[in-house]
């Protein structure tokens, strides 16, 4: 008589589980990469770092800043004009034309969001996440699916329901003329180039 069972077992596996993995998967990646950067990578124990390693990782602090820019609400002119800059870019050519349907009572946008620091704060920190997120070098493959459920949703829900910060800027309720998403003013007449 053998100890193997006649039949496999079926095993029931949760819908969100592979994303669940690859997300971890992801940060074990990342987690692996931060310790080799900061332990030298050489087997040297932590802290036990040279003079010409802490040189290096300066050099390699400013190549972080400028790859990974902070938060657009800390950053003073002429920064903060360069990065709204690139914000504005990136909603105009990916976020409105992909995302953004006739604006309504329901689902509120104002071609003048640039003026609306929340609304300015909330995109800057969706496209942070975009910029991470779709990469799958640093993410996998679900990265995509990650922003659109913890970052482009909820913040869209924020950003376009009735209590958001464009609460008054549908058609007719508000001084400034309002368009349709895909008649957005360009970036750079905007800024003054």
């Amino acid at each position: 008589m053998s100890d193997e069972p006649d039949e496999a077992p079926e095993f029931s596996v949760p819908v969100g589980m592979f994303e669940d993995i690859e997300d971890l998967k992801a940060q074990l990646a990342q987690l692996t990469t931060l310790v080799k950067t900061l332990t030298g990578g050489d087997g040297a124990e932590p802290g036990e770092a040279s003079a010409d390693d802490a040189a290096a990782d300066g050099e390699a602090a400013e190549e972080d800043e400028w790859q990974y820019p902070p938060f657009i609400l800390l950053l003073d002119p002429p920064e903060y004009d360069d990065e709204l800059r690139a914000l504005i870019e990136w909603v105009e050519g990916v976020l409105v034309p992909g995302y953004l349907a006739e604006p309504s009572a329901d689902a509120r946008w104002c071609h003048l969001w640039v003026e609306h620091s929340v609304a300015v704060a909330r995109l800057h920190a969706v496209w942070l996440a975009w910029q991470e997120l779709t990469d799958p070098a640093s993410c996998g493959y679900t990265g995509p699916s990650v922003w659109h459920r913890d970052h482009l949703d909820p913040a869209l829900r924020e950003l376009r329901g009735s209590s958001g910060p464009f609460a008054g800027c549908t058609k007719g309720e508000h001084q400034i003329e309002h368009r349709l998403p895909a008649l957005v003013p360009s970036a750079w007449r905007m800024s003054g180039n």
